[in-house]
């Protein structure tokens, strides 16, 4: 039994996708930034009131979900617990 002759690597395609003033390395790195499509930017997420970790956006209380959810069972608890009368 033959084996099969290996198969050759393909050369690699050039990408056009990106513009070769990008991928010339003797532009410096503020005018690659300039010239690269804008991005929104990263905003730092709130941090949680009681343990500091980040916080879901746009939310009413400053609590990351743990805090959240512990904060929920702590008033279910609270509202099971019958009254102690004296």
């Amino acid at each position: 039994m033959k084996r099969k002759p290996a198969a050759q690597p393909e050369p690699p395609v050039q990408d056009d996708a990106v513009a070769p003033e990008i991928l010339a390395p003797e532009i410096s790195l503020d005018t690659r930034r300039a010239l690269s499509p804008l991005r929104p930017l990263k905003v730092a997420a709130p941090k949680c009131t009681v343990c500091g970790s980040d916080c879901v956006p746009g939310a009413s209380e400053q609590l990351c979900w743990v805090c959240r959810r512990l904060k929920i069972s702590a008033w279910r608890d609270s509202d099971q617990q019958p009254a102690i009368q004296e």
